[in-house]
């Protein structure tokens, strides 16, 4: 997969730009780089997939940023593995559960398995870089996750953005910025 370098926009509809508080700075587009480094550091996305009746399904997983796309693993007989077959557009969100600091990140994407050896190697040593000894440490949590890759037993998915939106806020500003790709 490519990375690709995204349009960047300032939506001002949804920013501060359009009721600025006295002395809170300007409202500008947080730069894609910042968006980036969101994504390696987060440790809990949300994905939210599509039943086959049209109702949504969300929850909770881990997932490395790594080459233009994030990565998730699921089980193949999970919810979300079966919406997927079905309809592979699907939403990752992550963030800060705070008006007074933070950047929440919204990545739409299309899901594509990943199945070569080589690829599912790179991403989980990108696993094990974001979430260390959760995955390295036979204590950690999710210890032996680049096994069930390797194994078959955990499907390996990559979302790389269609579109992608940053919601920055500290408590003064809020910012809206769309990155289309």
């Amino acid at each position: 997969m490519t990375a690709k370098q995204p349009g960047t926009e300032l939506d001002a509809r949804y920013s501060s730009a359009l009721n600025p508080r006295p002395g809170a700075g300007s409202v500008t587009a947080t730069d894609w780089a910042e968006a980036q480094r969101e994504l390696r550091a987060a440790e809990v996305f949300w994905i939210t997939t599509v039943r086959p009746d049209g109702r949504l399904h969300v929850t909770p997983l881990i997932a490395a940023w790594h080459d233009g796309a994030l990565h998730f693993g699921t089980g193949p007989g999970e919810q979300k593995a079966k919406n997927l077959a079905g309809n592979a557009h699907c939403v990752l969100t992550t963030g800060h559960n705070s008006l007074s600091d933070g950047l929440d990140i919204v990545v739409e994407g299309t899901a594509e398995r990943v199945t070569d050896p080589a690829r599912q190697e790179e991403v989980v040593a990108a696993f094990e870089t974001q979430y260390g000894d959760h995955i390295t440490s036979p204590e950690g949590i999710f210890y032996g996750f680049g096994d069930g890759f390797r194994t078959g037993n955990v499907l390996l998915f990559a979302v790389a953005p269609g579109t992608a939106y940053g919601f920055g806020h500290d408590g003064q500003v809020f910012s809206h910025t769309r990155y289309t790709f």
